[in-house]
């Protein structure tokens, strides 16, 4: 046996005992995922449509639904910069037939957009069903999913308008992805083989063949976009939602309420806390518009109106537009009338934080 198979025995062996010392410590904490639990997580949706959910949408509800849930961040065709990127633009016929974006090479379109550089339409289908919408993730169902993606995909001109998008035609649509043939995984931040084996790498072979720019170079990076500071707070407090170990840390989003006598958060404060919870913030600052008007707003247009309270409660349940500007604001049936009386009082006294 030579020294290196006796040295690799060694350490396996160390490393099992290590294990079995582990698990001898911490008898009787946790227990293994049901398959239920399992289930319920393993949502993802891979390349290759593994993990895709059966189910279809057609243009026209995709429309309705984005209206509804997704144009207050990302405007009616996809093109806003207000808070978050335009997902669509800066892609043409051309691209669509190559495979690749040209305005990623040239620098034609004045900002990249979603559909200029993702090259997988699985990629779009896992990240609505996940994360949207922003205040409600997880709560669209797939047949909303793929409705909501075949507007997108329409609006980009890679699907007609009368498109209906399913489990079982969306590798058709893979093929028709402007950017399906401009990324590799041929360098060396992907281990393993290289894609024409089979691998997602290339032996672990770093590209080191760069140059530095010595010409026209960009003296300091534009951040062009970015989710204002009065919405961060939108999914709580980050700082609280990672575990209390290792190097990263949330960034602190909101400040927390000073506690009332009894060493509880005073009234104001479990409302701001009631607001944030229920993604009113990522709309409406308290004192800053973001999509939405800020709350000072609101209060002073209503001031003295003997019917404000019942005015807002109806405007809040049922949705509408036109009061505050063209982006509508989506129904909020998700939120308990008790919650949206209590809201909208706070709103009228001044949404105040203590």
């Amino acid at each position: 046996m030579s020294r290196f198979s006796k040295t690799l025995i060694a350490l396996l062996v160390a490393g099992a005992a290590t294990s079995a010392m582990a698990f001898d410590r911490y008898q009787g904490i946790g227990r293994p995922a049901t398959a239920a639990e399992v289930k319920a997580w393993d949502i993802d949706v891979r390349p290759d449509f593994v993990g895709l959910p059966k189910g279809s949408g057609n243009v026209d509800r995709g429309m309705e639904l984005w209206e509804t849930h997704c144009a207050s961040c990302h405007g009616v065709f996809g093109e806003s910069n207000e808070v978050f990127t335009p997902i669509v633009g800066g892609t043409t016929l051309k691209d669509i037939e190559t495979g690749r974006v040209e305005a990623l090479i040239t620098g034609a379109s004045p900002q990249r957009t979603t559909l200029m550089k993702v090259p997988t339409v699985s990629t779009l289908f896992d990240y609505i069903q996940r994360a949207m919408p922003w205040t409600a993730p997880k709560s669209l169902s797939p047949d909303d999913v793929y409705a909501i993606l075949a507007y997108l995909l329409n609006l980009g001109e890679i699907v007609p308008a009368d498109y209906v998008l399913s489990d079982e035609n969306i590798r058709e649509v893979q093929e028709r992805m402007p950017n399906r043939n401009g990324m590799t995984t041929d360098h060396g931040m992907w281990p393993g083989a290289p894609a024409s084996r089979g691998g997602i790498g290339n032996g672990g072979k770093p590209d080191v063949k760069n140059v530095a720019c010595m010409k026209d170079c960009k003296k300091e990076v534009e951040i062009v976009s970015a989710l204002p500071d009065y919405a961060q707070d939108a999914h709580g407090n980050l700082a609280e939602q990672n575990r209390p170990v290792g190097q990263t840390r949330g960034k602190q989003t909101g400040a927390p309420g000073e506690p009332a006598g009894d060493g509880q958060p005073s009234a104001a404060a479990a409302t701001l806390a009631l607001a944030n919870e229920k993604g009113c913030m990522a709309c409406h600052g308290v004192a800053n518009k973001i999509i939405g008007p800020g709350y000072n707003e609101i209060a002073q247009k209503y001031q003295g109106q003997v019917d404000a309270e019942e005015k807002l409660i109806a405007k809040v349940k049922n949705g509408g537009q036109g009061t505050w500007g063209t982006i509508p604001m989506p129904p909020q049936g998700h939120v308990a009338d008790e919650d949206i009386k209590r809201l909208v009082e706070w709103i009228l006294q001044g949404a105040k934080a203590q």
